[in-house]
């Protein structure tokens, strides 16, 4: 974090203004040492969740959906605290991302194809997001395939599960020293279908979009950090087009847990950029994998 802000002295700014106003927002609540004692230990949550998204191109949800769902929280302030704690985190890391590329490989071949392919997948998720909200279709597609909001636990662990063995299967395409350069046909269709798809599936369970576009491209092929790259900046068009609907029609949103994990988020995306570049990807991914496997194993009931 030291070396980031000595490199990088615009950010110091940023930072210090971000942190006097979470100081001034946190003083303004009533009961604030109560409040601290209360919610502060999430400030390690909103850090872990805010790496592991970053550094894997994986929402936070993958780590706010069990451990909220642990705390008994409604199966509408699962999804809604998270979504808003990833936007926080996802911010941080998409930023981050961005001026990662724009300043290393803005003329790097291996790298042209970011911009192309979120122009082709953010405007499909953000859709998908709207459908999954704002649908009764989505509703009915919900109760068919995991019998509704309620069994949140049940399309988390399936989804887990599966994304898990997506991971464990583009592990050895990691091992790539060339990889593709531009998008083909079938990208600018799959691409945005994926990203709708994912949008839904993201609406439901927090979790979707950046997970399955990532896998897509690395098994296309694509460099895999820049794959990382493209799903946390898709990851944080598609959680700030979801908040609204959770601030103004759900009003789901457990805001305590906001103030001191969202802190924690950015803090996070920040620094997860480092942990891709300093540790192998492929360790990364299996590690993850795991934990996802484990995190969806244990949320089924039959376990």
């Amino acid at each position: 974090m030291t070396s980031f802000i000595k490199r990088n002295p615009g950010k110091k700014l940023l930072l210090g203004t971000l942190l006097c106003a979470w100081i001034i927002l946190l003083l303004a609540q009533p009961s604030t040492l109560e409040l601290i004692k209360n919610y502060g230990l999430f400030s390690g949550l909103g850090v872990v969740g805010a790496i592991f998204a970053n550094a894997t191109g994986a929402g936070g949800g993958v780590v706010f959906v069990p451990f909220f769902n642990y705390l008994m929280f409604s199966p509408q302030s699962v999804v809604a605290t998270s979504f808003a704690i990833q936007c926080c985190g996802m911010t941080a890391g998409a930023l981050t991302w961005a001026t990662y590329f724009r300043r290393q490989h803005r003329h790097d071949d291996y790298w042209k194809a970011l911009p192309s392919a979120l122009m082709l997948s953010v405007p499909a998720s953000i859709c998908g997001i709207g459908f999954a909200q704002y649908s009764s279709q989505s509703t009915r597609l919900l109760e068919q395939f995991w019998g509704g909001a309620n069994n949140l636990h049940i399309a988390f662990g399936s989804f887990s599960i599966l994304l898990a063995i997506a991971i464990f299967a583009s592990i050895p395409l990691m091992k790539r020293t060339h990889f593709e350069k531009d998008l083909s046909t079938k990208d600018l269709v799959l691409l945005p279908f994926i990203g709708f798809v994912g949008g839904i599936i993201t609406a439901w369970l927090s979790v979707g979009v950046g997970e399955l576009v990532a896998v897509y491209l690395i098994i296309r092929g694509f460099n895999v950090t820049m794959s990382i790259a493209i799903a946390v900046i898709l990851s944080a068009f598609t959680v700030w087009s979801s908040l609204p609907y959770h601030v103004f029609a759900s009003d789901a949103v457990v805001w305590q847990v906001v103030l001191f994990a969202g802190a924690g988020a950015i803090v996070g995306g920040m620094i997860a950029k480092y942990v891709v570049l300093a540790f192998s990807v492929q360790r990364l991914k299996l590690f993850f994998g795991m934990w996802v496997l484990i995190l969806g194993m244990t949320s089924l009931p039959i376990f």
